[in-house]
């Protein structure tokens, strides 16, 4: 695990900001004749799908830390639908006729408002997710890490470098990975991946099951 001594720091919204700006960019160099709908990595949704799946989780959460009263036992109830079976169940779609310019923009708006509603939240504002009763940093790590790992997917689908922070990914491993030991070899950015089930790593298979933790923890990086 990543010992007291060793720990980066707290998630801030201004982490999910600077990753927002280069998740932006990066789609924005696609090609012309880039197809969004090859499949996204390893992930069974295509490339459009999984930025719209982004959107629509960045704006859940934004929604999480919106009410008076944030909901502790259930999500904010927006009607989700799934558009084909096995994919994600959501209420963001985007107007396909607008072209990638249009998903793009609907990520970057979406976004937005998590990064907001994360600077402008209480610290004490506990809100529902099923791992766990999350604080206003505890969404923006899971913005990020939703972020971090859905672009490492469509980057893989569409050849596009991808190359997050590696401050802001230690970050992130220490809120909502406790259980996630960092290997000092590998990096931090392939150790998330390792912890998402994306990849493997020297002496850790490839995970088949996966989890983060949401909840404020005593030990967690204080604000």
């Amino acid at each position: 695990m990543i010992t007291e001594s060793a720990r980066p720091g707290p998630v801030t919204p201004d982490d999910l900001a600077a990753v927002l700006r280069l998740a932006v960019s990066t789609l924005r160099a696609a090609p012309a004749d880039a197809d969004w709908s090859r499949p996204a990595g390893a992930v069974s949704w295509d490339c459009w799908s999984t930025v719209e799946h982004l959107a629509d989780d960045l704006l859940a959460y934004a929604a999480q830390l919106g009410p008076a009263e944030p909901p502790q036992d259930r999500y904010v109830p927006f009607l989700s639908v799934r558009r084909f079976p096995g994919g994600p169940n959501s209420f963001v779609f985007v107007d396909r006729d607008g072209g990638p310019a249009a998903l793009i923009q609907v990520l970057e708006a979406s976004g937005a408002l998590m990064i907001a509603i994360a600077r402008t939240a209480a610290p004490g504002v506990r809100a529902y997710h099923p791992w766990g009763l999350a604080d206003p940093a505890g969404f923006a790590a899971m913005s990020l890490v939703e972020t971090l790992v859905h672009l490492h997917d469509v980057a893989e689908g569409l050849g596009l470098p991808w190359r997050p922070p590696v401050d802001v990914c230690h970050r992130v491993l220490a809120r909502v990975f406790p259980d996630v030991p960092l290997d000092d070899a590998a990096g931090a950015w392939p150790t998330l991946l390792w912890a998402t089930g994306r990849t493997g790593l020297p002496g850790r298979p490839r995970r088949t099951e996966w989890r983060w933790y949401a909840e404020v923890r005593a030990d967690a990086p204080p604000v």
